[in-house]
C-alpha cells in the first residue's frame, strides 16, 4: 500500500531489535510461567486472578505481581481474543507501567499492549483509566480488550458522550475505564463544580494510560477546556465590526502576526475607524470599540472556512487542526466566534464567560501513576520529560519492518506539490496498488480530489464534512482494498485497521443487514417464503446451513418484531455479546460465521493481488 503524507515528521532511525537486558528477565519469567497457565482450566485462571488482588491487599506490592499479572493477561488473551503478546509487546507493557512512554511503530499491537499494565493496576481495585483520542476508538478497544477483564474477573466501564451522569459514575467504579480525553476532562471540571456530593462522577486518581499520548500532552497541551455561562452580548457591534473591515487595508491600517494569532491595529487604522463609528475614541473604557474591531479583523485574516471551520445547519463548528474533527461542543471565547458569526452573515448566539477551565497538561498531571503510547514520542522526548517527567522508550518491531521509509520531496509552490501527488496516483493506481493521501485541512482534501478528477480517477474522501465522518470507520476500513484511493485528514489517522484487500467485516454487515432487512419486511408483507420470490437472487453462492437458518429466523417471533435500526444494532454490537440472551442473537451470529467463511477465500486472494 502507499501512504502519501506531507509533513514534517521525521523518519524512524534504524535500532537494534535486542531487548535491553532491565526488561528480558521480567520477559523470561513471565515465559516461564506460561506453562504452567496453560494447563489450568478457565475457571482456575480466574481463580488465579483472584488471588492476586487479595495478595495486593495484604502486601500493598504492586511490583512483586509484574510476573504472574503479565503472564495470566497474556493467557487470558489467547483464550479470548487468540492473541497472543509478543515479548516486545511485554516489553512496552513494562514501560508504560513504569511511568514511561511507549513508542511503537503502526501495526505492533499498542491496544494489546495497555491491557498488561491495566489488568496489573487494576488489581488495587482503585480504578484505571485507559485514554483514547475518539468515542469510536474508546467503544471498540472496551468492547475487544474488555472480553480479557471480563475473562479474569474484573469489570469495565465505557464513557459516551450524552450517557446519564448516573452511567457516567457507574462507569468510572469499573475496575477498568475506557473514555475520550475530551469526556474525563470535562467530567472533571463538572465535579469540581458540583454542589451535591451525589453528582460526583470521579473518584480519586490511580493509573492512567493515554494513547496517541503525543496528540493530547503535547499538540492540545495548552488548548484550555473551558465550561462557560451565557452573558449580554450586543450583538450589533459585531455586525458593525465585520462591515468596517471592508475599509481597512492590510498593512496600512492593521498588521498580521500569524505566529501568535494576533491582530496590531496601527495608528492610521484607529484613525480610520474612530472616523467611520464617529467616535473619540476605540478605547473608550465606558463604551470600547476595539474588542470587536480586532476580532472581526481576526475573523478575516486568521480563521478561514474549510480550515479552521466549516457550516453546519447555520452554525459555525470547529474543526480541530490536529485531527482534522470538528469539534460541535466548542467555541473561540473573547468574543471571536460571535465575530466569525457575523462575518459569515450568520445568527450570532449568546457570547459566554468561563466558569471552569483546564488545559490537558494540568489536568493529567494530577495522576500518580501516568503512562502513554504513540508511534512518534521520540521527536516530543525533550518536552514529556520536562513538562511530564515521562521519558520515551522505543520499542523493538515483533519482526524486522518492511515497509519503506522514502525521503520527502519538497517542492518550490503548493500547485507543483499537488500537481505531483495527483500525477503520483495516476501512475500508480493504474497497477490496482491502494493510495492512502493524507492532507491537513477540509479546504486541502477537497482541491486533491478535483485534480484527482480530472485525471478520471475514483477516490473515496474523508474529512470534518458530516455526509464523511458518517462513513468514517467504512472509508478508512476499505482504503486497502485493490485499486482504492482514499483522501483523508489527519482525523482518519486514528484507530480503524486497514487490512490489505480491503476489510471483509463491513462488507459483511452490509450485505447481512439487506438479507435480513428485505426477508423480514417482504414476510411480514406479504406473509410468504421467501424463497418463493425473485429477492431469491440475493442469497446467490450462500450454503444450505446459511438458508436454513435464515428460514428458522423468519419463523421467530422476536426477530420480527425487531425495526431495520435493531437488526443494525445487533450486527455492530455482535463481538460484544458474549453470552446471546435470544434465540436469534445466536442465528445471527451463525450468518455472520458463515459470510466470513464464505467471503475468506476472495479476501485471501485480494490480500495477495495487493502484496505483491
Amino acid at each position: 500500500m502507499v501512504g502519501i503524507q506531507f509533513n514534517n515528521n521525521k523518519l524512524f532511525s534504524n535500532k537494534s531489535n535486542l531487548i535491553p537486558k532491565q526488561y528480558q528477565n521480567l520477559i523470561n519469567d513471565i515465559n516461564q510461567l506460561e506453562k504452567d497457565l496453560k494447563t489450568l482450566s478457565d475457571v482456575e485462571l480466574r481463580t488465579q486472578s483472584f488471588k492476586l488482588q487479595n495478595e495486593y491487599k495484604e502486601t500493598k506490592n504492586l511490583n512483586a505481581l509484574i510476573s504472574r499479572s503479565f503472564a495470566l493477561t497474556r493467557e487470558a488473551s489467547v483464550r479470548t481474543l487468540g492473541l497472543r503478546h509478543f515479548d516486545v509487546q511485554l516489553m512496552g507493557g513494562l514501560v508504560l507501567n513504569n511511568n514511561k512512554i511507549a513508542e511503537m511503530k503502526t501495526g505492533e499491537g499498542k491496544t494489546l499492549v495497555a491491557t498488561l499494565p491495566a489488568f496489573l493496576n487494576a488489581l488495587t481495585k482503585q480504578g484505571v483509566h485507559i485514554v483514547t483520542v475518539n468515542d469510536y476508538l474508546a467503544n471498540r478497544d472496551q468492547v475487544s480488550m474488555g472480553q480479557i477483564y471480563r475473562f479474569l474477573g474484573l469489570s469495565t466501564g465505557l464513557i459516551q458522550d450524552g450517557i446519564s451522569t448516573f452511567d457516567r459514575k457507574k462507569n468510572y467504579n469499573a475496575d477498568i475505564t475506557y473514555v475520550t480525553n475530551y469526556e474525563l476532562t470535562f467530567d472533571f471540571l463538572r465535579d469540581n463544580m458540583a454542589l451535591n456530593i451525589n453528582d460526583v462522577v470521579l473518584r480519586p486518581f490511580n493509573y492512567c494510560i493515554i494513547d496517541e499520548v503525543d496528540s493530547i500532552l503535547i499538540d492540545e497541551a495548552q488548548t484550555p477546556l473551558i465550561i462557560s455561562n451565557n452573558i449580554q452580548t450586543p450583538i450589533e457591534k459585531y455586525i458593525i465590526a465585520a462591515e468596517i473591515t471592508d475599509y481597512l487595508e492590510f498593512n496600512t491600517h492593521y498588521k498580521v502576526d500569524e505566529k501568535n494569532k494576533n491582530i496590531i491595529l496601527t495608528e492610521n487604522g484607529s484613525k480610520q475607524v474612530e472616523k467611520i463609528l464617529s467616535i473619540q475614541d476605540l478605547y473608550d473604557p465606558r463604551d470600547p470599540w476595539i474588542p470587536y474591531i480586532i476580532n472581526a479583523l481576526k475573523a478575516n485574516a486568521l480563521f478561514f472556512i474549510n480550515v479552521h471551520y466549516i457550516i453546519q445547519n447555520n452554525r459555525i463548528i470547529i474543526v480541530d487542526e490536529f485531527t482534522g474533527r470538528i469539534m460541535p461542543d466548542r467555541r473561540w471565547g473573547e468574543g471571536l466566534h460571535q465575530a466569525i458569526e457575523a462575518k459569515e452573515k450568520l445568527s450570532i448566539r449568546q457570547k459566554t464567560e468561563t466558569v471552569a477551565a483546564i488545559t490537558y497538561q494540568n489536568f493529567f498531571l494530577l495522576y500518580p501513576k501516568l503512562g502513554g503510547m504513540t508511534g512518534t514520542g521520540k521527536t516530543a522526548e525533550i518536552e514529556f520529560e520536562k513538562i511530564y517527567n515521562l521519558s520515551v522508550k522505543e520499542i523493538p518491531t515483533a519482526r524486522p519492518t518492511q515497509r519503506k521509509d522514502l525521503p520527502d520531496l519538497i517542492y518550490k509552490d503548493q500547485f507543483s506539490k499537488w500537481n505531483a501527488i495527483a500525477q503520483a496516483c495516476n501512475r500508480i493506481s493504474s497497477t490496482g496498488q491502494p493510495i492512502l493521501i493524507g492532507t491537513t485541512t477540509v479546504e486541502k482534501s477537497e482541491m486533491l480530489a478535483q485534480l484527482l478528477s480530472e485525471y478520471q480517477l475514483s477516490y473515496q474522501i474523508l474529512n470534518a464534512k458530516p455526509e464523511n465522518i458518517r462513513r468514517e470507520s467504512e472509508i478508512v476500513a476499505q482504503a486497502g482494498k485493490k485499486g482504492s484511493i482514499t483522501i483523508a485528514t489527519n482525523m482518519a489517522g486514528r484507530g480503524t485497521d486497514i487490512i490489505l484487500g480491503g476489510n471483509i467485516n463491513f462488507k459483511i454487515q452490509k450485505k447481512l443487514y439487506n438479507i435480513l432487512t428485505v426477508s423480514k419486511n417482504y414476510f411480514l408483507s406479504k406473509k410468504k417464503n421467501i424463497f418463493q420470490s425473485l429477492l431469491v437472487n440475493q442469497f446467490e453462492g450462500n450454503s444450505q446451513k446459511f438458508l436454513s437458518v435464515l428460514l428458522t429466523l423468519l419463523k421467530d417471533k422476536k426477530f420480527l418484531q425487531l425495526s431495520d435500526i435493531d437488526i443494525l444494532r445487533i450486527l455492530r454490537d455482535n463481538d460484544r455479546i458474549s453470552s446471546p440472551t435470544f434465540s436469534y442473537q445466536c442465528s445471527i451470529r451463525f450468518l455472520i460465521n458463515e459470510l466470513i467463511l464464505y467471503n475468506k477465500k476472495h479476501q485471501d486472494q485480494e490480500n495477495k493481488i495487493v502484496k505483491n
